[in-house]
């Protein structure tokens, strides 16, 4: 039997993917603050999730449940830190600002840093996080929400190394979704915009292939390599 931990798994990707690491298998913990909505994807198979309600910013009661569901668990196979949040905030309203880095960063590299230190402990396991297509260009409307994913997505390639160094069987994935029909995304007719069964998919496929990094869906893939030949930046 795998098991795997989704952080933010109430709505949108990280449901989504949930929902496909259930019939792959996993026994699956989802996490995140509304409790009525993991409570209501756990009753589509009760038997193979689990539940702990926290909020990512409050990095003490994040790390207690963390180690309550290792605990619960005995061995973790994968985790998938997906928790983020981003509003429009033309005005640089401060609070707006604040807020998406005490979650973007603060709260998933803690996460993170969570989730290697039981894989290295294990001494293997799949780190995967949601950074975005975002991380490679600067916001205007939302400047820090792509600083966020930026960090997010270099850190993660950081982990990657540390890994390479210590040379255990430790995946980590950086997965770079771009337009994808949830909540976090507003407006209509947005360019290439793709629903959000798709992305799962997508992901489970870069999961299964242990792959360091992904464009999600996979037509983004050429918008990443334009942006690393203009800049440099992917």
């Amino acid at each position: 039997m795998k098991n795997a931990i989704v952080i933010g798994a109430s709505s949108g990707i990280g449901l989504e993917l949930a929902r496909l690491l259930v019939k792959e298998g996993y026994t699956t913990y989802i996490t995140g603050r509304r409790e009525e909505k993991l409570k209501d994807l756990q009753a589509e198979m009760p038997e193979m999730y689990r539940i702990k309600v926290f909020d990512i910013t409050d990095l003490e009661a994040s790390n207690t449940a963390f180690d309550a569901m290792c605990a619960d668990l005995g061995e973790v196979d994968l985790v998938v830190v997906n928790s983020g949040w981003g509003d429009i905030n033309k005005k640089l309203d401060w609070n707006i600002e604040h807020t998406v880095i005490q979650t973007n960063v603060v709260g998933a590299a803690n996460m993170c840093v969570r989730a290697m230190h039981v894989f290295y402990k294990q001494n293997r396991g799949h780190l995967v996080g949601i950074s975005s297509i975002a991380s490679l260009i600067g916001g205007r409307l939302n400047p820090a929400y792509n600083a966020s994913k930026a960090f997010l997505s270099n850190y993660l390639h950081g982990l990657y190394l540390t890994v390479q160094s210590r040379k255990q069987p430790i995946t980590v994935t950086d997965i770079r979704p771009g337009f994808v029909k949830t909540d976090l995304v507003k407006g209509d007719k947005i360019f290439w915009m793709q629903p959000v069964e798709k992305a799962a998919r997508q992901i489970l496929d870069a999961i299964k292939k242990k792959k360091r990094m992904a464009y999600i869906t996979k037509r983004w893939t050429l918008f990443g390599w334009l942006m690393r030949f203009v800049s440099g930046w992917a």
